[in-house]
């Protein structure tokens, strides 16, 4: 999302193959001169390469040169190795001494940076700021660490992110609960995003969202949209929850619905008229709907089956995969709309049976994982090797590809479109 969004690794010759001839070794870049040293680094110069090159990803640890994630693969500057020294000077430069302390007492930090343009750009017109990153500050070994993923400085519509025009339809729903789910750098935060710039664009309400941290900066146009961070605007998602209903919000997005009391209070606030974004960590419709009930202690769970299943709209699963050719990465999605069937397995605790629903739903808008792998292979995005690998039943899989079927492309058993 984002920057998430952003393409991986070609494909690795066999095992055992030599490399090609004048081609580093993989996540190594050809070296140009000696390695530059790095006592007297800012970590500007390492974002700006960053951004040049339209990284995703920014790794800075002790005994390892910068080490960056370029179309999905991770590669390692021409630089020296960092002493603990190095990295603390670097990363402590750029954050205020409340984070300092904050950091040095929890170990951990999560905070967003702003890359400021150099002079010759601002006199361009270009602004004060180049780029923006989610930073999260950890301790290996005892060392200062940190991680950069660049966010885009431009919210991509629903279209440039190749997602089903469904999600549109979704997000202009006045009320409910709208579940966006997938591993750490699925895209969920940029399908969000995408989400809420086209409510944005097109209707006048009033959003507030919940993040840690902030990722995309929205504007207000149609709509007023504040955006509040944890550790700076809040202490928490539930303290922000709970205050945000009283703030007059027609429309909540709560980053990542981590505790009981979060998941409560969204569900909640689906219940009494507002629409609500959330995401989980997790890969499918089912597990979703699992790992929220599960949350709960055993005498609640009743109750919270009913409210999740009279208030949900939709729950949206999504992983990247590599463009089959060029560089990006395409998504690809699960859609589970909560229909008065799955509404009732959800109530009668019969979650193991929506991924049947899912895939005989196709009137209703929903699709399946591997039926979306299917149809984006056969759309010639995708390898039918990464297709496999990221399928629920490659032998399924296989045989929808032979045969086609509801929303495939192509024709049946020939080679995907290009």
């Amino acid at each position: 999302m984002q920057s998430g969004m952003t393409p991986p690794p070609a494909m690795t010759p066999p095992a055992g193959a030599p490399p090609s001839m004048g081609e580093p070794p993989r996540g190594e870049e050809k070296k140009v001169g000696a390695p530059r040293g790095m006592d007297d680094l800012h970590i500007d110069e390492l974002l700006h390469i960053m951004v040049d090159r339209n990284c995703s990803d920014l790794h800075l640890c002790v005994d390892s040169e910068p080490v960056i994630r370029e179309d999905g693969g991770l590669k390692r500057l021409n630089y020296e190795k960092a002493t603990p020294q190095v990295c603390q000077r670097m990363l402590y430069e750029i954050i205020s001494d409340d984070n300092v302390t904050k950091f040095e007492q929890t170990k951990e930090l999560d905070f967003s940076y702003a890359l400021p343009n150099p002079p010759h750009l601002r006199e361009q017109g270009k602004g004060p700021v180049r780029a923006r990153f989610r930073v999260n500050m950890y301790r290996d070994r005892g060392s200062v660490a940190a991680a950069f993923r660049l966010i885009s400085s431009s919210i991509p519509t629903v279209e440039q992110l190749n997602l089903p025009p469904l999600l549109k339809t979704l997000s202009e729903k006045p009320r409910g609960l709208v579940l966006v789910t997938g591993p750490t750098g699925s895209g969920k935060s940029t399908s969000l995003a995408a989400m809420i710039n086209h409510i944005n664009m097109n209707f006048a309400h009033h959003i507030i969202t919940i993040e840690d941290p902030i990722e995309y900066l929205h504007v207000h146009k149609s709509c007023v949209i504040n955006q509040r961070e944890l550790g700076q605007d809040t202490l928490s998602f539930s303290n922000a929850l709970r205050a945000s209903l009283r703030e007059d919000p027609d429309i909540l997005l709560v980053g990542e619905m981590r505790d009981r009391e979060t998941i409560q209070l969204a569900i909640t606030a689906a219940e009494t008229g507002h629409l609500v974004f959330a995401t989980l960590h997790t890969n499918n419709a089912a597990e979703s709907i699992d790992r929220i009930i599960d949350v709960f202690p055993p005498g609640q769970q009743e109750q919270i089956r009913v409210q999740l299943s009279n208030n949900l709209i939709a729950i949206i699963s999504q992983q990247l995969l590599p463009r089959a050719s060029g560089p990006g990465r395409i998504p690809t999605n699960e859609i589970m709309i909560a229909t008065p069937a799955i509404r009732n397995l959800i109530r009668e605790n019969k979650s193991h049976q929506i991924p049947s629903m899912i895939q005989t739903g196709h009137a209703h808008g929903m699709m399946s994982m591997d039926q979306c792998l299917r149809d984006q292979y056969m759309k010639g995005l995708i390898t039918l090797e990464d297709a496999m690998s990221r399928c629920q039943n490659v032998e399924e899989l296989k045989k929808m590809i032979n045969l086609g079927g509801p929303g495939g492309q192509g024709e049946s058993g020939g080679p995907p479109r290009r």
